[in-house]
């Protein structure tokens, strides 16, 4: 997993190593973990300075419906694999992709900020060592446990 210190495509909250941190004790043990910490953060890019042999670059339906406003788009589906995850009856424009299906979830990465700022609980929402790595930090606005 490769974590931006600045995306190109939205602002972030946490550092890169807090959000790696997080994303280890979402998904537990990652193989190939590293923080990838690019002055110029476009997928484009790391693809060009990078070898990822036998990878597949993933992403959702949302952005792959921008995905023509990314940095070269054409030059990233030259360079690796590219799959979509699309949620159940959501119409993913025909390309050299691979596309697969997802749950949708019934919360989104707002909320869970949100509920944060409000101090309400998101053991519901998030994967137990999250939440309490959250709580533990101060993240997002929450107090420090």
């Amino acid at each position: 997993m490769l974590v931006t210190e600045n995306p190109g495509h939205k602002p972030t909250v946490l550092d890169p190593e807090t959000r790696l941190q997080l994303a280890q004790l979402a998904f537990g043990e990652l193989r190939d973990t590293e923080v990838r910490l690019d002055e110029h953060p476009y997928t484009v890019d790391l693809l060009r300075d990078e070898k990822f042999e036998d990878a597949v670059f993933v992403l959702g339906a949302d952005q792959w419906a921008v995905f023509d406003t990314w940095k070269e788009p054409d030059e990233i589906l030259r360079l690796i694999p590219v799959a979509v995850a699309a949620r159940p009856g959501q119409p993913v424009p025909a390309a050299d992709i691979d596309v697969f299906e997802i749950e949708q979830l019934p919360i989104a990465s707002s909320e869970v900020r949100d509920r944060i700022k409000r101090g309400d609980s998101i053991d519901d929402l998030v994967p137990p060592p999250v939440a309490g790595e959250i709580e533990q930090r101060g993240l997002y606005g929450r107090a420090p446990s």
